[in-house]
């Protein structure tokens, strides 16, 4: 087999052979990419760590509600404006490797942030903690289509959910570990530092990682799109949109959902506030939450491979309204558990079929970069708003208003994935999808 210095295949060799002949190398490399990142972001969860940091520095609600958004709008927002440049790309993995940097050292600057300026200025470190969420997500949402992109000519579309699967199991594994060093950390060093070593564990993992990813042996692109300017290639998406209609209710109900993952971001804040927990449940918190997420990720990842991905965002979403419901309800700490356990099952439904339904709505492997860009793009001015909107909630008029409000969200999303959405597999005829 002949590969170039660079990882590409000879001028003479077939891009699907290449491909074929190095998908158990891509699949080792990809998942230990993926893997390894969410190892990372363990240490850093929006769902506890973060959190429970922004509370420690004295954060209002609609502050505490601005970590999820801003989040959520970096990886969603610029990957529809970054599309059109990935699809005249012949090879994406340069591209990647070249600026996910961005993904990765500003955990580092997080650390140096709440070891040295946490205590004297917490109202700084808050804008500093949130500028650098900015540039990670960002700099990943401007990403995922080439990065998807790369998986769907590496991983044929029968392994795509279990090589989610196992990449999540993996790397969730590690995150169970990670969470147990987490409540120990917690519990042992003093805050602010304790919150700078789990950001510097962060960091190390998210460096293995892109050494994953750097292994990968890309194969070319088939085909490619001439460069056109943004505004033509803008009008281009617009007419995707009027053109599947299937796809356009899938965005609708992601929308909603969006609204319903909004309460996410509170579950360890009201723990924390309102059940009292100590500040070690957090890492608890979070071991719940992974445990939730491998368990779901084994059977969704199966799933998701024969039956459907559509099938798999459903019971995600169920998870979500039962966690909302439960949270409001649940009478004790222990109770309240369940709520990450079931928010666990609902990002194992998101990690494994949220992106990979996209690349199943794509007619053609060339479009698959502005599906992925759609899918993210347009769902972000709801996935902004809806958590700063909630913490306004929270502080006006309490959190169980919040997580009702969530709740009805996912209810109009699961209505609309139930009575309008079609699974695209069955109509997908790109040939090598």
């Amino acid at each position: 087999m002949a590969i170039n210095r660079a990882g590409a295949p000879e001028p003479s060799e077939d891009a699907e052979a290449f491909a074929r002949r190095h998908v158990r190398h891509n699949v080792l490399a990809l998942g230990a990419d993926y893997a390894l990142f969410f190892m990372g972001m363990s240490f850093a969860s929006q769902f506890t760590i973060l959190p429970a940091f922004a509370e420690h520095l004295g954060a209002p609600n609609v502050v505490i509600g601005a970590i999820p958004a801003f989040m959520s709008t970096g990886w969603l927002l610029p990957s529809l404006f970054a599309a059109g440049h990935t699809e005249t790309l012949r090879r994406k993995l340069p591209f990647v490797l070249r600026y996910t940097i961005w993904e990765r050292l500003p955990f580092l600057g997080l650390a140096a942030a709440a070891f040295f300026l946490a205590a004297p200025a917490p109202a700084l470190t808050l804008a500093v903690l949130l500028l650098m969420l900015v540039v990670i997500t960002a700099a990943g949402g401007a990403l995922m289509p080439a990065w998807m992109d790369i998986i769907g000519r590496a991983v044929p579309v029968e392994r795509r959910g279990r090589f989610f699967a196992f990449a999540t199991v993996l790397g969730n594994s590690g995150g169970v570990l990670g969470s147990f060093a987490s409540t120990w950390i917690l519990a042992a060093a003093a805050a602010p530092a304790s919150y700078g070593y789990c950001f510097l564990a962060a960091t190390l993992f998210m460096g293995l990682s892109y050494l994953a990813l750097a292994l990968t042996r890309e194969p070319p692109a088939a085909t490619t799109t001439p460069a056109v300017p943004l505004t033509a290639y803008l009008r281009r998406v617009a007419g995707v949109l009027r053109r599947d209609r299937n796809l356009a209710w899938f965005l609708l109900a992601r929308g909603c959902g969006s609204v319903g993952m909004a309460a996410g971001g509170f579950y360890t804040v009201y723990a924390l506030r309102s059940l009292r927990a100590p500040d070690w449940q957090v890492g608890v918190f979070t071991t719940v939450l992974l445990v939730g997420e491998i368990l779901g990720t084994i059977v969704l990842g199966w799933l998701g491979d024969r039956a459907g991905h559509r099938r798999v965002v459903i019971i995600g979403m169920v998870a979500m309204l039962a966690g909302n419901f439960l949270a409001i309800t649940a009478p004790s700490l222990e109770m309240f558990r369940v709520v990450f356990a079931l928010q666990g099952l609902q990002m194992a439904a998101l990690h494994v079929s949220g992106l990979n339904i996209l690349l199943e709505f794509a007619p053609a492997v060339a479009e698959r970069p502005t599906y992925v860009g759609l899918g993210n793009t347009l769902t972000a001015p709801v996935a902004f708003a809806a958590p700063l909107v909630a913490g306004l909630f929270a502080d006006a008029i309490g959190f169980p208003a919040v997580f009702l409000a969530a709740a009805l969200g996912g209810v109009a999303g699961l209505a609309v994935l139930l009575g309008r959405v079609r699974d695209p597999r069955h109509g997908m005829s790109a040939p090598g999808a």
